[in-house]
């Protein structure tokens, strides 16, 4: 399962052209979650977005907004489910 979010992270960080810091802080954070919490797999992609944002916050200078760049991801999610699962 790893490995399949691993492939479709690194398609999602050429497609957004960032930074390669970036996706390695990505996948630490992904291993990090995932080694403490168990995930079901169909939120596994909702854990792979919300580990690079959290990345592209601290390691991009414009990291990309919410509203706009998640509706391009084709997620299994709708933007509001994500925003109601992984934001407070």
């Amino acid at each position: 399962m790893r490995a399949i979010l691993a492939d479709w992270i690194i398609e999602v960080h050429h497609k957004f052209e960032l930074m390669p810091e970036t996706l390695y802080l990505t996948m630490y954070i992904i291993d990090l979650y995932l080694s403490l919490q168990p995930v079901l797999r169909r939120e596994l992609q909702l854990v792979g977005v919300s580990a690079m944002l959290i990345a592209c916050k601290y390691e991009e200078i414009w990291a990309p907004e919410v509203h706009r760049k998640l509706p391009s991801l084709s997620l299994s999610y709708s933007v509001q489910c994500f925003l109601s699962k992984f934001l407070f």
